[in-house]
């Protein structure tokens, strides 16, 4: 019977003839910059080249390991059957938890009406910008940011960047907003902040809901319709012991009509491939994210959705998991950012912000005007990453990654993918190359 298949291949493998085949959308929506990367990355690795890879924001389980009695728990609901369809907007048992979370850790309390449970942020947030953003409208958000810029394409609506400085840890000021917030649908705020491991400030946050309450009085006099915040928190657990995560309705409780938190264990519990995520926020809007991604079929896993709702319960589990996780990570991110410091202080041409949260690091390497051993000149982010990866066997992502206009030298590094070790011993082939430099003339 094998003989008697037909071979497709000539016709789906070669360049398609005729007119553009698929919709406008989809011919202007870009990859993962960073997947680009990673490529390069696993061509080296396959020769035997050494590389500490500072690329993923994703978790390497040797390394990483997501919580036992998470793992136990859901075995459990496999054993009990627990395959089914669940509820489009969540299982019950989940979204109570979920409630109780809340309150008991942010101090939060939350109708189970505003609570969506999803396969991952990832989904939620894409359920945000379709239940809020209609063809044209317009969506604010820093840069650098991860992939705000792509989802505003998904729903053609209109980017309108904030380029964001490092005196501000890469955060948009009151003013920024305020000078489009009048026209705007979307703003869009994460912090700890992806890609540069940094926490908005209790002045910055503050200043921003009150802007956004300010406009909505504005706006709901004239009969128009509201702007939202989308509140990206998905990496909170993960802050720095020196770090504060603050949420809007905490400062100015009237935000809270129009705040959209998105969450989810994936980065807390280092359970990136488990994909449990959840929206929080008002109830309409929740409702109509609901049918969406119903529609979409983006639910959650019910077993893990069962697993993830005896977990939440546990706090005493939770917060000992965490301690753990929170020390593995700071270790990792201190040892790379006093590394840094070290060079800074040596002379090099390398900074680095201090971690603050999440999985990353700022730093910023700026040898430009350099000759490397080759002969090249670097002139560019994108030729100093290719010297770090071939040169140290170090991968980095530059901001260019998360929109960040210009060659300034500034890249993320992300710590969950490598053991200590592998740090320690990139840090000196760090030095190697960058000691190796000449003048350009």
């Amino acid at each position: 019977m094998a003989s008697c298949a037909f071979d497709a291949t000539p016709y789906v493998a070669s360049e398609p003839l005729g007119p553009r085949r698929v919709s406008a959308m989809a011919a202007r929506l870009v990859g993962s910059e960073i997947l680009k990367i990673a490529s390069e990355i696993r061509a080296l690795v396959a020769k035997g080249f050494p590389v500490c890879n500072l690329t993923v924001g994703d978790f390497e389980p040797r390394h990483f390991p997501i919580p036992e009695l998470l793992k136990s728990a859901i075995a459990k609901a496999y054993d009990e059957g627990q395959t089914n369809y669940p509820p489009s907007n969540g299982m019950p048992e989940l979204r109570e938890a979920i409630q109780r979370f809340y309150e008991r850790e942010l101090g939060l309390r939350y109708p189970l009406e505003s609570i969506l449970v999803a396969s991952g942020a990832r989904p939620v947030i894409y359920g945000v910008y379709r239940a809020i953003v209609d063809r044209g409208d317009r969506v604010l958000f820093p840069v650098p940011s991860w992939n705000n810029n792509h989802y505003t394409t998904m729903v053609d609506g209109e980017a309108v960047t904030i380029p964001c400085s490092p005196e501000h840890r890469f955060f948009p000021t009151r003013e920024q907003i305020e000078a489009f917030l009048p026209e705007a649908r979307l703003v869009c705020i994460n912090t700890p902040l992806n890609p540069s491991g940094t926490a908005i400030s209790e002045e910055m946050l503050g200043g921003i809901s009150e802007a956004i309450v300010r406009e909505n009085e504005r706006r709901r006099a004239c009969g128009e319709r509201p702007v939202f915040l989308m509140y990206d928190q998905v990496y909170w657990m993960l802050t720095a012991p020196h770090t504060r995560h603050l949420v809007p309705p905490r400062l100015v409780p009237e935000v809270a009509r129009y705040t959209i938190f998105v969450d989810g264990i994936s980065k807390a519990f280092a359970a990136t491939g488990l994909r449990v995520g959840w929206a929080v926020g008002p109830a309409d809007v929740i409702e109509r994210m609901s049918a969406i991604l119903g529609h979409v079929g983006a639910w959650a896993p019910r077993p893990e959705q069962v697993a993830v709702a005896a977990f939440l319960d546990q706090p005493d589990s939770y917060r000992s998991y965490l301690e753990g996780f929170r020390r593995k990570l700071s270790l990792r991110l201190e040892a790379l950012d006093r590394g840094f410091r070290e060079l800074k202080a040596q002379g090099h041409p390398v900074d680095s912000l201090g971690p603050e949260g999440a999985i990353y690091l700022t730093v910023r390497v700026f040898p430009f005007g350099k000759r490397t051993p080759k002969g090249e000149v670097l002139s560019s982010n994108e030729a100093i990453r290719r010297y770090l990866l071939e040169g140290a066997g170090i991968g980095v992502v530059p901001f260019q990654a998360f929109g960040y206009p210009g060659d300034s030298g500034w890249f993320r590094l992300s710590v969950g993918a490598v053991s200590l070790r592998e740090i320690e011993e990139a840090l000196p082939r760090l030095e190697e190359a960058l000691r190796v430099l000449e003048p350009a003339d």
